[in-house]
């Protein structure tokens, strides 16, 4: 086992960031392709149980119609995207990309329970999920991942912020 954990330690493995490079990279990717993916009808019809039944999705389709909620959506995602992808270079950017993405995911999770047809009793009598509801629960790790991120973006900001201002470490450490 050491021989493994040596090998591993001197792979690269743990380079700075690497992680925060990983997790924000998938996110512009997971962002980029699920907001090109809204920009079509099909799509947002074939989502439709899951945006009308959404506590913050349900009025999209009555107000903006289902072309309006494919924009809607589609434009809101590329946003954050974007954002998140200039959060490479500019942390506040990245703040208000990680801001977004947690609201997105937020916004998705709450759906979960009000999907119709989602839980199966079928199954020795307790309920299994069904796959319209599985679908969304990728998004558990996509909110992680946001907060994640959101979390070291201000913590790079504040750092920048005290470095430019000539503040030395007076902030109090938060683990």
């Amino acid at each position: 086992m050491n021989f493994l954990i040596d090998k591993l330690a001197n792979s690269g493995l743990l380079r700075r960031d690497l992680d925060y490079n990983l997790l924000r990279a998938a996110m512009v990717v997971i962002f980029a392709w699920f907001g090109y993916d809204k920009w079509f009808e099909a799509e947002i019809r074939g989502l439709l149980p899951l945006i009308t039944h959404g506590p913050f999705t349900s009025w999209t389709i009555p107000v903006l119609g289902i072309r309006g909620t494919a924009i809607f959506l589609g434009a809101s995602e590329w946003t954050f995207g974007t954002l998140l992808l200039l959060g490479f270079w500019n942390k506040k950017l990245g703040v208000l990309g990680a801001l977004g993405s947690t609201a997105t995911f937020i916004s998705t999770l709450t759906i979960l329970p009000f999907v119709p047809d989602a839980w199966d009793a079928g199954a020795g009598g307790f309920p299994a999920m069904a796959m319209n509801a599985a679908f969304l629960l990728k998004d558990l790790v996509l909110l992680a991942v946001s907060v994640y991120l959101l979390r070291q973006d201000v913590t790079r900001a504040i750092a920048v912020s005290d470095e430019a201002h000539g503040r030395l470490a007076d902030r109090p450490h938060r683990a």
